[in-house]
């Protein structure tokens, strides 16, 4: 008996092997993946590729030399018309091998052989793709050319002008603005409490921040009440979200 060429023979004779892969193409072209052992997918893979090249070629003659090994004409007919046009890009590489382990009992190695059937992208293709992310990509900054003795601090007084920059910490002129910001109006018709403890001019309306309540002049806890943020009107402090202490009735407020 002659030695095979290509590992060891896969049936009792040439014959016997012929028609193994035979039918384990037939069925790769017909469910486009299979799982069978190692040694088989192994050698499946040329037999199936050289089928697939006949049938990229579409001829009469090809179709002729495909049907002396696969016996069913649907499968040679999707063999030829869907499976060599997904393959038209593609020059070789037609099937993928993937181990997935041993099989239990004669714990064989196992794999799965499967048709490519991905679309290639030519070179121009990726040419064009690379042109249109390098022109996409920000252009990057142009140097700024920095005298060596310049420091830090003239380049900030470059950057920002001097009546635009915040005042040192600590200074007279910082004090005088975190002041200015204290007195400023935190919501519309009110003002921040003065340090002598009375009403600003305009402002009667006492506001609590911890209750979130406010009291006009003359109700009941009026007078007894320490103002944290005044408000010119009970509008103005029911818009800034204080309700009225003890309700509307209890404030005059009518309904």
């Amino acid at each position: 008996m002659p030695t095979p060429t290509k590992g060891p023979r896969l049936g009792a004779g040439p014959t016997h092997e012929r028609m193994i892969l035979s039918n384990l193409s037939q069925q790769l072209f017909e469910h486009k993946r299979i799982t069978t052992t190692v040694t088989k997918a192994k050698r499946l893979r040329p037999v199936a590729e050289r089928m697939i090249t006949f049938a990229k070629r579409g001829d009469l003659a090809s179709r002729r030399r495909v049907m002396r090994q696969l016996t069913d004409k649907s499968v040679v007919h999707e063999l030829f018309t869907s499976i060599a046009a997904a393959m038209e890009g593609r020059d070789g590489g037609y099937t993928r091998i993937t181990k997935i382990g041993n099989r239990k009992g004669d714990n064989a190695p196992m794999a799965v052989i499967e048709l490519v059937m991905e679309p290639v992208a030519n070179k121009e293709t990726v040419a064009e793709a690379e042109r249109a992310t390098a022109k996409a990509a920000p252009a990057p900054a142009a140097p700024v050319d920095t005298p060596a003795d310049t420091t830090a601090e003239d380049v900030k007084a470059k950057e920002i002008p001097a009546d635009e920059q915040a005042p040192a910490v600590g200074s007279d002129e910082a004090a005088e603005v975190a002041a200015q910001n204290k007195d400023a109006a935190e919501f519309a018709g009110s003002h921040a409490p003065l340090e002598s403890g009375e009403a600003p001019e305009g402002f009667a309306v006492k506001g609590n921040r911890n209750s979130m309540k406010y009291h006009v002049p003359g109700s009941r806890w009026y007078s007894g009440t320490t103002a944290e943020i005044w408000f010119d009107s009970p509008a103005n402090a029911e818009a800034a979200g204080f309700q009225p202490a003890g309700g509307a009735a209890a404030q005059k407020i009518s309904e």
